[in-house]
């Protein structure tokens, strides 16, 4: 039974310990991560937020809100209603969905969710529906912005009868509507020099980028590749602009080109966009006898699975939970203060996890 308790309380420091780092644990992941059953991470998620340590949201936990919960009644009233709309409720978003209720619980806020796909037309139904039902005060939005729809889109969020903030998404540097919209988002560009340097300090000269077709992250990727390479001084390499996701017809022929492209190339490093499509690398180099990082060393985009590949992988992680408490937090203070505040653009940093994948050797953490 003592082995059992301290085996408990080790569990829950390391649950805390990761919590600290990203502000966010989902339960499915860290169960995986540590070999035990979901419902034993629930039961240690329960007793930390017994002791008001935690938070508990749905899938999993963050951290306690900034605001002492002891100095509000228990059934305080909501102050605002603020609706959210992002384009899935899968993969990149629950972090960020955790993040935004963990922040909404703890001042106060009444946070009206909904799913839209990637859709401008979608993105409207969803968002004209929050409006139509009168009970939101303001809107936190992550439309889709590709293609030459955008300036109509965004022109459209601008004549919105309520504040808005855009999440994960930013507009251009001026917009026509009447007032500049807000966003906070993470800094992607940031991330890519990151992985570039960090390739660059383990002797890589020729590395390679492989981007996400479609997505509206690989723009930013691009600006900090330009930017890194420039930095270290590499001419040579190259960016591949083709997804290897997973549900793509024929995706074992297109990393086979990737990799013979590389290969004639003389590539060393490679970064991937995102995770799944790292793993598909990673898993074709091992059946094809390449070795990771002897012959190519991998860093992936993302960081919801990467821990899971074989070698682990090296990846960029943005801060997806803070990225959705920021938004609520900046939506309470545009609330309370009106246009009296200036507008804000928000830019959070990722964060750079080493593991096997881009070193021979890895420290234990």
């Amino acid at each position: 039974m003592a082995a059992e308790r301290m085996f408990r309380v080790q569990r829950q420091e390391l649950l805390l310990g990761e919590l600290r780092r990203h502000g966010a644990v989902r339960v499915s992941a860290f169960a995986r991560e540590l070999d035990v059953s979901e419902l034993t991470i629930r039961r240690d998620i329960d007793a930390l937020a017994r002791r008001n340590l935690v938070t508990k949201v749905h899938g999993g936990a963050t951290l306690p809100g900034p605001v002492d919960r002891t100095t509000r009644p228990r059934q305080a009233p909501q102050r605002f209603t603020v609706g959210m709309v992002v384009p899935s409720l899968d993969f990149y978003w629950p972090p960020i969905v955790g993040g935004a209720r963990a922040a909404a619980a703890a001042l106060g806020v009444n946070l009206q969710l909904r799913g839209s796909s990637y859709d401008p037309d979608e993105d409207r139904r969803q968002i004209g529906r929050l409006i139509e039902a009168g009970q939101v005060q303001g809107l936190l939005l992550a439309p889709s912005l590709e293609g030459g729809r955008a300036p109509e889109m965004i022109d459209w969020i601008g004549r919105l009868p309520v504040p808005t903030i855009l999440v994960e998404r930013q507009p251009e540097r001026w917009t026509s509507t009447a007032r500049q919209l807000e966003c906070v988002r993470s800094d992607h560009a940031l991330g890519m020099e990151m992985a570039v340097h960090h390739l660059h300090r383990q002797g890589h000269r020729r590395i390679a980028l492989l981007l996400s077709k479609g997505s509206p992250t690989s723009a930013y990727l691009a600006q900090g590749w330009r930017v890194a390479c420039a930095d270290v001084g590499i001419c040579d390499a190259m960016v591949i602009r083709e997804s290897v996701a997973l549900d793509t017809p024929g995706h074992r022929e297109i990393i086979r080109g990737v990799l013979a492209e590389c290969e004639r190339s003389r590539i060393t490093a490679l970064i991937v966009h995102s995770d799944p499509d790292a793993m598909s690398v990673a898993q074709f180099c091992a059946e094809h006898g390449l070795s990771i990082p002897g012959d190519l060393a991998l860093v992936s985009y993302d960081d919801e699975v990467a821990h899971l590949a074989e070698p682990s992988l090296t990846a960029v992680r943005p801060p997806k939970a803070h990225v959705g408490r920021v938004a609520v937090e900046m939506m309470v203070s545009r609330l309370l203060d009106g246009e009296r505040r200036p507008s804000q653009r928000v830019l959070l940093s990722p964060e750079l996890i080493v593991r096997h994948s881009s070193v021979a050797h890895v420290p234990v953490r």
